[in-house]
């Protein structure tokens, strides 16, 4: 647990510099518990482990110190669903309405990007680090682009 002031308890010390090493453009997987994040991670993105912490929990903390990319149609996207699914075998995906929540509170209005399945797996492996979550919501998992700052946000 992190404890310094300021910063949400739950991001862990390794996440922290993840974020701090990030820079604009490069994007941040928060995966449910079903992702394959450690297949992924062994095509390049490191691997951070949030195991136990739900998705809405490290999104919330992860805003108040990433700025999302402003300069593309969608800094958010999630893994759009499959068919199957989309024909009613699984329940509207409510998690998004929380992240579309989340975000929005952070400052961006842009809605979600919703990817397919197997391009959402393509884009993660591209992707700066992925974090292994205890998400157990269907279709948890969650892309965010980091933005910049300006010189007047930086202390």
């Amino acid at each position: 647990m992190v404890v310094l002031k300021g910063i949400p308890s739950v991001l862990s010390p390794e996440l922290l510099y993840a974020l701090a090493l990030m820079g604009h453009g490069d994007e941040l997987v928060l995966a449910d518990v079903n992702f394959p994040a450690s297949s992924i991670c062994a095509c390049g993105p490191k691997e951070i482990r949030a195991d136990g912490l739900g998705i809405p929990q490290l999104l919330e903390a992860i805003l108040k110190l990433l700025p999302l990319d402003a300069y593309v149609p969608c800094p958010a996207a999630v893994m759009d669903l499959v068919e199957s699914d989309k024909k009613g075998c699984v329940g509207g995906p409510l998690v998004w309405d929380t992240y579309e929540k989340l975000i929005s509170q952070a400052g961006s209005q842009a809605p979600l990007e919703k990817v397919e399945r197997f391009a959402f797996y393509e884009r993660a492996k591209k992707a700066f680090a992925v974090v292994a979550t205890g998400e157990t919501a269907p279709y948890g998992n969650l892309i965010l682009k980091k933005g910049v700052l300006l010189p007047s946000q930086l202390q």
